[in-house]
């Protein structure tokens, strides 16, 4: 479309239209507005690590450290028009701009370095401050390689704290690839002729400057130590309105005979170059004040229809409450939140203006399912918690990104608390579980790594992953358990104050929890932070002998390093929680752990509070499982789903009979808890995969068909009747019970869904939000080639993002390869399928084992084009290199995996070399454990049908 050949100009063409009256512009603002820096001191941030004064350039990616940020003034001037119209007929993707930074002075040096990315930059100055002197710039340089630097060369810099301006003009092109400043847009109904209505083209520009794009806007130091205070003007088109960080004031004024708006913002407190966010739009807003203002700013339509009121409700309660436990006021005038049309991720935190996908913030209670509006909740609570963990308090270098993303993603079950969502629970499911998978393997990385081995723009990306997010939200779970949480809270609030503005390691967060407990908080962590993976506690009950070792799917290499494990226990005979420190390797014997009476069990990590799993004699295993069967409301709930998920991991790390693990499945069929089933399917889930080419997988189907089938039926009237359970998690579990048993061919379940779906397309959709992904998907699959068509054309209609993605995940389930493949090249087509929703399109169909070889395929042959387009989304290639390697269990698919991973190596992108990595390593595991196992799954599901 028009969109796609306006944004594919060369940058110079566009420059060279208007370089004239931006230039001009700029300067004649740039003189309109002063700068304060007296609110908030920077601080000289301790960067042990990085080069000292260079003579070339410096030796690592790192900045030196010799000149210390304390201020910018940016004026930001983007030329595109909100919408083409007869008044405005040129479209430009360009901006110019320019940024004056105040730097002090630490050592006499003749050059200066700053980063830039894919800037023209225009004009250099340098002013030392004391004399007003402008100093003679010999020249400057911009590197065209991963170092992004601008080394400036001048005669020479004083030192001894002298201040200097550094000035620089340029010019950016606004491309459409989700990363640094670029563009968006979406379609708005207007009235035609004849009243009638039709779609016009809307176009916004928007930023997202996380981890290493702030670069790309402006030159700066672009590191999270080097804070700074931020003054930001933004010059644009009439019919548009700007924000940033903080509070704006707007006036019309005039620049070369055009018309233009300059919103000029507050100065900001001191944070870090990634926070920094700034959007041109013609969105309207819903705004709630108190005594700190929230806006909601969205789509006119949206706004208008009322899809903004849940945030703005959540918003409000989630951000007293954060107030309230960590005794730190927010410390921004107003928040605003943005819901865009494209965002790589699903939000971004940025300090006072946070941007979010559509769906992470708008909810339409019409259309909208309850997870949908859990979504929302769970996604605000996670980027407020940033406003105080990763804004106000942040790490010092990205080695240290999970004291960000792990401290948000626990505090984000807490924080929804607040917001009416008791989900602390399913922390276990989506945070341990998960991160159990990745760290299981060589190829993970420790939680924190030193400082140098995190260089390129890449390494930093690739730290973006299950382990920062996951991994550090369950150690610290773990952490608040041992010390109790109201130490643990105690110590947060200690570590906000104390480092409010600042820079951090997290030895410093240990030292501040340790004001509030007696046990020893650092050498309880250091392992689970510095070392990679975590262990599984064997214990033999008939002697009490307890092992540790680093648990591994492939047991090729791992460290000899024990672990402190705080092991709390129950017994059969005594279901009183007691807890056992294990601080060596061992073999140790535990009398505690030794069973005398031939009907005792013993049950470890209660709750799954600890990062560990654990492996017991067959002995107990079979006690455990008889429990179940007998009465399984006697195991505590989470511990339901921990020993499946444990018994079959353990199993995939050749410890244990897999029959075993198979066999604590069989008293599902009296369970309609969500946890033990949502465990127990993901973990059947990869026997499927794995077998679900071959001749195992028709007793697989049968056995699951069998067992699913009362939970089904548990559901089915609310199912038939479009109505949903009081309990959420019950809301969940309905869910599991219409795709699993349709999925394995539930006469009644496929009849059901395929009733429901024709009445959809007859015109009546009475499908309850919450079952509509589900019974799409289950109609698709078996159905024909106009119930996707339909599904496909309801997809462009939808105006609703969250109807949207549920149409979007349901077209990948059909079985027609043909139609599988025409979905794999609508993702290359940005009007079709959204650049944001790429990743995760082909992610669904990689998960249809029709889909599967296709999707492999495709990303092999568009590698180059999907990392060379997206921008930001690189972010995003670990998830999407997961999903269509996961059913990798052959030789074949091993070799094929190698070969690409050498052509990457070959063109030395880098991008998602870990991800990568551990695909292989877990390739080579699934094909050895296939081999040794087939013949037994096979044979145990046989036996039960």
């Amino acid at each position: 479309m028009a969109k796609g050949t306006c944004m594919s100009k060369a940058l110079a063409v566009g420059i060279g239209v208007l370089t004239v009256s931006s230039v001009s512009g700029l300067v004649l603002m740039a003189v309109m507005y002063k700068l304060q820096i007296d609110n908030f001191p920077p601080v000289s941030p301790p960067t042990p690590t990085k080069p000292g004064i260079p003579t070339g350039i410096p030796p690592t990616l790192r900045l030196p450290d010799y000149l210390i940020p304390e201020s910018y003034k940016v004026f930001i001037q983007p030329y595109l028009y909100a919408a083409i119209n007869n008044n405005y007929t040129n479209q430009s993707f360009v901006f110019t701009g320019n940024s004056t930074v105040r730097v002090k002075s630490m050592a006499i040096s003749e050059t200066i370095y700053l980063h830039v990315h894919d800037l023209n930059v225009t004009t250099v100055e340098v002013t030392k401050l004391d004399s007003n002197e402008k100093l003679s710039v010999k020249g400057y340089t911009i590197f065209q390689n991963e170092t992004n630097f601008l080394k400036i060369e001048l005669k020479q810099l004083s030192g001894n704290g002298t201040y200097y301006d550094i000035f620089t003009k340029f010019e950016g092109e606004l491309l459409d690839n989700l990363a640094g400043f670029y563009v968006s847009w979406y379609t708005k109904k207007i009235k035609a002729e004849e009243e009638e209505e039709e779609d016009q083209e809307r176009f916004l520009a928007t930023s997202l400057l996380q981890p290493t794009d702030a670069r790309k806007v402006f030159p700066c130091f672009d590191e999270p130590a080097l804070k700074a205070v931020f003054d930001i003007t933004i010059i644009h088109r009439p019919g548009t309105i700007a924000l940033s960080n903080e509070i704006g004031g707007a006036h019309k004024v005039e620049i070369d005979g055009e018309e233009w708006i300059v919103t000029a913002f507050e100065e900001t407190p001191i944070m870090s170059t990634y926070l920094l966010a700034f959007t041109v739009s013609d969105f309207t807003y819903k705004s709630k004040p108190s005594s700190t203002n929230i806006n909601i700013h969205a789509r006119k339509d949206a706004i208008d229809a009322g899809h903004a009121d849940y945030a703005i409700e959540v918003t409000e309660k989630i951000l007293k409450h954060y107030e309230e436990i960590f005794d730190f006021k927010y410390p921004l005038k107003k928040i605003d939140q943005i819901a865009l049309p494209d965002i790589s991720g699903g939000a971004m935190e940025n300090w006072g203006f946070i941007s979010y996908q559509e769906s992470g913030l708008l909810y339409d209670k019409e259309n909208a399912s309850t997870f949908d509006q859990e979504r929302v909740a769970t996604m605000i609570a996670h980027e407020l918690a940033h406003q105080w963990f990763g804004n106000l308090v942040t790490m010092r270098w990205w080695n240290d990104l999970w004291l960000n993303e792990g401290f948000a993603t626990y505090m984000s079950y807490i924080g929804v608390e607040n917001a009416g969502w008791d989900l602390r629970d399913l922390i276990v499911l989506r945070e341990i579980q998960t991160a159990f998978q990745v760290d299981s393997l060589n190829s993970s990385h420790p939680l924190s790594l030193q400082e140098n081995y995190i260089q390129t723009s890449a390494e930093i990306i690739d730290l973006f992953d299950d382990i920062t997010y996951r991994k550090g939200a369950a150690v610290l779970r773990m952490l608040a358990t041992f010390i109790t949480e109201d130490a643990f809270m105690k110590g947060i609030k200690t570590y906000l104050n104390k480092f409010q503005y600042k820079n951090t390691v997290y030895k410093d967060l240990w030292s501040c929890l340790q004001e509030e407990t007696k046990e020893n908080v650092e050498a309880f962590m250091s392992t689970w932070i510095e070392q990679v993976g975590y262990p599984v506690i064997t214990i033999i009950t008939q002697t009490g002998e307890t092992s540790q070792e680093q648990f591994l799917l492939k047991q090729t290499g791992g460290h000899d390093i024990p672990w402190q494990v705080d092991i709390r226990y129950i017994k059969a005979t005594d279901s009183g929680v007691k807890n056992d420190l294990l601080r060596v390797k061992g073999p140790v014997r535990r009398p505690h752990f030794e069973l005398k009476d031939k009907d005792e069990w013993l049950l470890a990590n209660v709750n799954c509070t600890g990062f560990f799993r654990v492996n017991y004699d067959e002995e107990n295993w079979n006690k455990l499982r008889m429990q179940l069967e007998r009465n399984h409301h006697v195991i505590p709930l989470i511990n339901r789903g921990q020993l499946i998920d444990d018994a079959f991991n353990v199993a995939r790390g050749h410890r244990l009979n897999i029959t075993i693990a198979l066999s604590l499945t069989k008293y599902l069929i009296n369970d309609t808890e969500y946890i033990p089933w949502e465990s127990a399917l993901k973990n059947l889930d990869h026997l499927i995969l794995m077998f679900d080419r071959s001749e195992v997988y028709g007793p697989i189907m049968k056995y699951l068909r069998k067992q699913i089938t009362p939970l089904y039926n548990h559901f089915e009237n609310s199912t038939i009747n479009g109505t949903i359970p009081e309990k959420h998690t019950d809301q969940y579990n309905q869910v599991n019970a219409i795709s699993v048993a349709c999925s394995n061919g539930l006469p009644e379940c496929i009849k059901n869904a395929k009733n429901l779906f024709k009445d959809y397309r007859n015109g009546t959709n009475d499908i309850h939000p919450n079952l509509r992904r589900a019974i799409y998907c289950s109609a698709i699959a078996s159905g024909d080639e106009y119930d996707w068509e339909f599904a496909w054309k309801q997809y462009q209609r939808a105006t609703v993002t969250a109807e949207k993605d549920k149409l979007r995940y349901a077209l990948s389930c059909t079985k027609e390869i043909w139609l599988l493949n025409r979905y794999l090249q609508y993702t290359l087509d940005p009007s079709k399928i959204r650049k944001m929703d790429l990743v995760s399109t082909i992610n669904y169909i990689a998960k249809n084992v029709a889909g599967q070889p296709l999707a492999w395929d495709f990303v092999r042959g568009h590698w180059s084009y999907i990392t060379q387009e997206y921008g930001a989304g690189v972010i995003s290639l670990g998830s999407l290199l997961d999903a269509v390697t996961k059913r990798f269990s052959t030789d074949v698919e091993l070799e094929e995996l190698k070969q690409f991973q050498r052509e990457q190596e070959e063109d030395d992108q880098g991008l998602a070399a870990r991800a990568l990595e551990q695909v292989i390593e877990r390739t080579e595991a699934n094909i050895k454990w296939v081999k040794e196992n087939k013949q037994i799954v096979k044979e145990w599901f046989m036996g039960e049908l």
